[in-house]
C-alpha cells in the first residue's frame, strides 16, 4: 500500500468538520470510510487538534493580516546583477523572464531531463485524486476546481528529493525547512487547475490550525516536468500572462500578505493534447513542521 500523506488540504477539512460540531469519533470514521488507515487519520486529528490550542493567539494574528504592509524579507532569486543564467549547486539555472509586480521569474533548466523523469517514475506509483478528503455525510469529496491526479514527497526523503530541494533553497535564498514537501501532479487531457491564491485565507475557518505549523506561505514555485504537445499552461489572469509548461523550466512567484492585490491569482489552462506532470514546492514564513 502507498504511504499516506495528510495534506494542508486534510487538516483544513479536519478543522472544518470540528467547527461544525462533528465530533472526533464521526470524523475519524467518515476518514477510515474513505480509505485513511486508523493510524494516519488518528495522528492527523492530534495534529489539528493541537494546533487548535493556540487558536486564541493565531485568531488575532490572522484578523490583522489582510491590512499588515510588506513583511519584509521573502524568497528571492539573486538577480541584483542582471545575469542571464545563475549557478545554483553547480548547476546552471537560466533566467527566462522577471516581473517585479507581481514578483515573477521564469527558469530555464532547473531540473535536468533525467532528474524530471526520475521524479516521474517515482510519483507515478503513489499518485491519488488530488485532494482527496472524508466527507462527514457522503464518506468523500473531490475538489472539483483541481482535475488531478498528485501525491506528496516527504521532505527529504531520498537523495533525489533532498538534491532537488537543496537547489531550490539556495535558488530562492529560503531554507529548506521552510518549504512543504514537493507535490507532484499528473493532469491528462482536458485537466485543468482554475484560478486560485496559494496563500491561506485568513477568515477561514481552518487557518489558525494550518499557520500553526510554519506561518502563511509566501512563495510558490511550479517545475514542469515535460512538455504536454498542446495547452497546460500557467496562467496569471490578472496580469495576462501564460507561462508555457517546458519540460525541466518552472515559475516562480511571491507574495507578500494574503490578498488579491498581490495579483497572484494563477491556474493552470487545460490540457489540450498529451499530459502535463508538474511538481510543486511551496514556501512557509517559518519552519514548516
Amino acid at each position: 500500500m502507498s504511504q499516506q500523506l495528510v495534506t494542508v488540504e486534510v487538516r483544513r477539512w479536519i478543522a472544518v468538520q470540528l467547527k461544525e460540531g462533528h465530533g472526533q469519533d464521526k470524523v475519524l470514521a467518515a476518514m477510515r470510510a474513505s480509505g485513511w488507515d486508523a493510524a494516519v487519520a488518528n495522528q492527523a486529528l492530534r495534529e489539528v487538534l493541537e494546533a487548535q490550542q493556540q487558536l486564541p493567539a493565531l485568531k488575532a494574528f490572522t484578523a490583522t493580516q489582510r491590512n499588515l504592509p510588506p513583511s519584509g524579507r521573502l524568497p528571492e532569486p539573486e538577480l541584483n546583477k542582471g545575469a542571464n543564467s545563475l549557478w545554483v549547486e553547480g548547476h546552471e539555472v537560466k533566467v527566462l523572464l522577471t516581473l517585479a509586480q507581481p514578483r515573477v521569474v521564469v527558469f530555464g533548466g532547473i531540473l535536468s531531463d533525467a532528474e524530471c523523469d526520475a521524479l516521474i517514475a517515482q510519483a507515478e506509483p503513489r499518485l491519488t485524486r488530488s485532494e482527496t478528503v472524508a466527507d462527514a455525510a457522503s464518506g468523500s469529496e473531490v475538489n472539483s476546481a483541481r482535475t488531478s491526479d498528485g501525491m506528496f514527497f516527504r521532505r527529504g526523503e531520498d537523495g533525489l528529493i533532498a538534491r532537488v530541494e537543496a537547489r531550490i533553497a539556495a535558488l530562492l535564498n529560503w531554507p529548506v525547512e521552510n518549504g512543504e514537501g514537493l507535490q507532484v501532479l499528473h493532469y491528462r487531457p482536458g485537466a485543468e487547475y482554475q484560478p486560485h491564491y496559494d496563500y491561506f485565507d485568513p477568515e477561514h475557518p481552518a487557518t489558525p490550525a494550518i499557520l500553526a505549523r510554519g506561518g502563511q506561505r509566501v512563495g510558490t514555485l511550479v517545475i514542469y516536468l515535460n512538455t504536454p504537445l498542446a495547452g497546460g499552461a500557467t496562467v496569471f489572469p490578472d496580469i495576462q500572462l501564460a507561462v508555457s509548461p517546458v519540460k525541466g523550466n518552472a515559475v516562480f512567484f511571491s507574495y507578500d500578505r494574503p490578498d488579491a492585490s498581490t495579483q497572484t491569482l494563477h491556474g493552470g489552462a487545460p490540457v489540450l493534447e498529451g499530459e502535463k506532470w508538474v511538481a510543486t514546492k511551496w514556501m512557509r514564513e517559518g519552519e514548516f513542521i
